[in-house]
């Protein structure tokens, strides 16, 4: 048995000691790091056809032309969500203090709803006769609600920005996709073994797009056409349950609770019982249409059971949040495949001699 000399122990002290002061000065960037390979993976091949079209001399211009288009996909939307929302709650704030802000009072079907209607009836019939007087008399309840919305609506910001520093690492990482891919390969392959590396690399690879396409690309399709048919319908603030849809879709929550109520909102103000029921059956397919699509998307050209990339979402995100969806299916589908190796090998494993 090999026996360590102090110098040699003294090295592994400091090489550890290194590796975990390392670790702790990149410690706050891991998050936006890791969203910004996954951006990478999931975005290169549009942003490939996008530099093929610019040619190979202008690969520059063709990058940074797509930053902007990116960027202004997704600024756009947010600036002007965020916006109307402040203007909005100023407006209506200026016309409570003033006991101007005009409710429309509830019908009489609001009073059906099952477990919660007598509730809801009340306080909104409350409030549309005498907005200062309820916003009073609920004090409390709007200040401790208010604070809580207005904390989330600020860590939505910090994801916002969060986000645009990845995608900024995902251009870089983009850019340079040949030394970034061999870089990876040859870190896998050292860690594995062999050239199984790069086999592990690419199955991670095609099952975080597969995962983008169908969980986030399934997720955005759902809320465009809720939001079309909440437009239509004239339910209140489309803008937002479109979003809470979207959000539900991304977490794996059924999208059908979340319309419910947008449903209930529906036969109760609308004076058109036809139209509340073709709405009803809309919203419903709609929410229904990731049974369909997800999974096709996500098992397309995989190995991996489809079992097994449901699992490894639902688990990853409750382990660590939305960024878990694309781990935990990763790394299930990289040890899915790693003990597919192990039991069709005719090779014994020496463990120790």
């Amino acid at each position: 048995m090999k026996s360590f000399s102090i110098t040699e122990f003294i090295r592994l002290i400091v090489i550890s000691l290194l590796m975990l002061w390392g670790f702790f000065l990149i410690k706050p960037f891991i998050g936006v790091f890791t969203w910004g390979v996954i951006l990478a993976v999931a975005l290169f091949p549009l942003f490939n056809k996008f530099r093929k079209i610019f040619g190979e001399n202008n690969k520059k211009v063709a990058t940074f032309v797509f930053t902007l288009i990116f960027l202004a996909l997704v600024l756009a939307p947010t600036i002007m969500m965020t916006s109307s929302l402040f203007s909005n709650l100023k407006n209506n704030l200026s016309l409570i203090q003033n006991n101007e802000l005009k409710i429309t009072p509830p019908t009489e079907k609001v009073k059906e709803w099952p477990v919660i209607g007598e509730r809801v009836y009340q306080n909104w019939q409350a409030l549309s006769k005498n907005s200062q007087k309820y916003a009073i008399e609920h004090k409390d309840f709007i200040l401790e609600k208010g604070g809580a919305t207005i904390k989330k609506f600020t860590g939505f910001i910090g994801t916002i920005l969060s986000f645009l520093i990845s995608f900024i690492i995902a251009v870089m990482f983009m850019s340079n996709a040949k030394g970034a891919f061999q870089s990876a390969s040859d870190f896998t392959n050292k860690l594995v073994g062999g050239i199984k590396g790069t086999e592990m690399l690419l199955i991670g690879r095609d099952t975080l797009r597969n995962v983008v396409k169908g969980i986030l690309f399934v997720a955005i399709i759902q809320a465009f056409l809720c939001f079309i048919g909440f437009k239509l319908m004239g339910i209140p603030a489309p803008a937002i349950f479109a979003f809470i849809v979207m959000l539900a879709a991304i977490v794996q929550l059924p999208v059908t609770l979340v319309v419910i109520p947008t449903i209930l909102i529906a036969y109760s103000t609308s004076d058109s019982q036809l139209a509340a029921t073709l709405f009803t059956v809309y919203i419903i397919i709609i929410s229904l249409l990731d049974n369909f699509l997800k999974p096709i998307l996500l098992s397309k050209g995989l190995e991996t059971p489809m079992i097994l990339i449901i699992l490894g979402a639902l688990g990853g995100m409750l382990l660590h949040g939305i960024i878990g969806i694309f781990i935990g299916t990763v790394l299930l589908s990289v040890l899915h495949r790693l003990y597919m190796a192990w039991i069709t090998s005719k090779e014994d494993i020496i463990i120790a001699s």
